[in-house]
């Protein structure tokens, strides 16, 4: 059984306007492994976050492909696209994507109710202590600081134990001590589940923290570096 969770095949991305078409991603190819983390760096506008959108299957490409856990996203359709999102992928974002309407608790539950899990409620709480959040369980999104916000978006990230977890800026909103704590956490939640990791940033010293580099620059990569051993 094949040890590579993510495999990005020659893919390249271009949109078509009035004005002329525009190569956002140009022949991108790279595999990760089960366990793996990778930091994709690159100033804004280089086709990070279109590219993890892609891994994502969440966006399509031109041409090439992308096969998670063994699966080409490109050849099957978008419900079966999403039921294996539901089931493998964990995503972390910026701006946390919280539901307003629903407290830390039900928004950590949810994932795993969509799931028909019968011990939601019960799981849910135990990654909420996890995250330093069992004092918060009922508190919406409102009157929760930003660390707190995101420390309830990954925890709805690892509650199902993803294979993969995308994350895009995650501490983009968040001060410098703040989000340092949140890397930290995430990274511990990560080494314990062994999930593969991609994580989009224009930091460089939380990309170091990762096994691999990839840096992109107007839409190829220009360099793949391992962490020093």
């Amino acid at each position: 059984m094949s040890d590579v969770m993510i495999a990005v095949r020659h893919v390249f991305k271009s949109v078509t306007d009035s004005t002329g078409t525009l190569t956002i991603l140009r022949d991108i190819d790279f595999s990760l492994n089960k366990g793996e983390t990778a930091a994709i760096v690159g100033a804004s506008g280089s086709g990070k976050s279109t590219l993890l959108s892609i891994v994502a299957g969440l966006d399509t490409p031109t041409s090439g492909t992308v096969l998670v856990d063994g699966v080409d996203l490109f050849v099957i359709d978008e419900d079966q696209r999403a039921a294996l999102r539901a089931e493998k992928v964990g995503f972390v974002f910026q701006s946390f994507q919280l539901l307003g309407n629903l407290n830390a608790l039900e928004n950590v539950m949810l994932p795993l109710e969509l799931a028909g899990r019968r011990d939601a409620r019960a799981t849910a709480t135990r990654m909420l202590q996890r995250v330093g959040l069992g004092e918060r369980l009922g508190h919406y999104p409102k009157v929760l600081s930003g660390g707190e916000q995101q420390r309830v978006a990954l925890a709805r990230a690892f509650v199902v134990q993803p294979a993969v977890l995308l994350a895009d800026e995650p501490t983009g909103s968040l001060d410098f001590a703040t989000g340092e704590k949140v890397m930290e956490l995430m990274f511990e939640l990560n080494r314990e589940q062994g999930t593969t990791l991609v994580l989009v940033t224009h930091d460089r010293a939380i990309a170091q923290r990762c096994e691999r580099r990839i840096t992109i620059e107007a839409g190829q990569v220009v360099e793949t570096a391992e962490a020093p051993a």
